[in-house]
């Protein structure tokens, strides 16, 4: 049996704009996310991760009205993720089409709503959102509210906590790596894949698909996600919404034999 790892195009967008950072910072207009999901869904992509980067910061809920739009166009499943503080809210989305739903800053905050929302949906249906940057001695920290407030806990310790809550995947981003495209911080990846059992998808740093196999295959993640990839061309980033064909991941490897 052939099978491969999932490979994700995680789009950001704020005041209904698509658009990139650079270590979760100045965020670069890039165009119309609806435009980009129609492109995806040409491409065949896995699924689609949508976060809304500045709901949080704003105190704002989810924008439900435009992001029904974007799932009126997605065929592939979405997840979504920003301004998520209730269960109502989460119900909403998944009335209007997102198959999970993706916390971070409402995880350390209000713990009690995981429980709800797992209890709810079900673990394959809940992300926890690990936001992690080096602090000036170089060790780990972890961060919510797109990467504006520092916690006490580190993000193994982050990783393990929603394991016991029962969500069913972590959302593992590098703030430093963020919008770089030199690749994925490899050792915090493959640290907090082996600390826990439940699956890690990388995200933050990624030029390539070959970004894509290494984070896989040596950080032991069980998914890539990506922007930067998906959406720049050529040494000058010219914007092109892209995505890889199945021959070029065959071709590299990525595609495993199991019996």
């Amino acid at each position: 049996m052939y099978f491969r790892p999932r490979l994700i195009p995680c789009l950001s967008i704020t005041n209904r704009e698509l658009v990139k950072t650079t270590k979760f910072k100045t965020p670069k207009y890039i165009g119309d996310p609806i435009n980009a999901v129609r492109i995806f869904n040409e491409k065949g992509v896995d699924e689609l991760c949508i976060l809304d980067i500045r709901a949080t910061i704003e105190n704002r809920e989810p924008d439900f009205d435009y992001l029904s739009d974007i799932a009126s166009e997605a065929f592939v499943p979405l997840s979504y993720g920003g301004g998520i503080k209730t269960i109502e809210q989460i119900k909403k989305l998944f009335y209007i089409g997102y198959e999970k739903i993706i916390i971070n800053s409402s995880f350390v905050n209000n713990p009690t709503l995981i429980k709800e929302a797992v209890d709810f949906a079900g673990a394959q249906s809940i992300v926890v959102s690990i936001d992690v940057k080096l602090d000036f001695f170089k060790n780990r920290v972890s961060y919510i509210k797109s990467g504006t407030i520092r916690v006490d806990e580190g993000p193994i310790e982050l990783a393990k906590n929603a394991e016991k809550m029962g969500v069913g995947e972590i959302l593992l981003n590098s703030i430093n790596n963020d919008g770089l495209m030199q690749g994925y911080d490899l050792d915090l990846v493959k640290q907090v894949s082996e600390s826990i059992n439940i699956p890690v998808i990388a995200c933050g740093g990624a030029k390539d698909i070959i970004d894509a196999k290494k984070v896989i295959e040596e950080g032991k993640a069980h998914a890539a996600a990506a922007s930067s990839m998906y959406i720049y061309y050529g040494r000058q980033k010219a914007v092109l919404i892209t995505a890889p064909t199945e021959q070029e991941l065959i071709d590299i490897g990525l595609y495993k034999f199991e019996y």
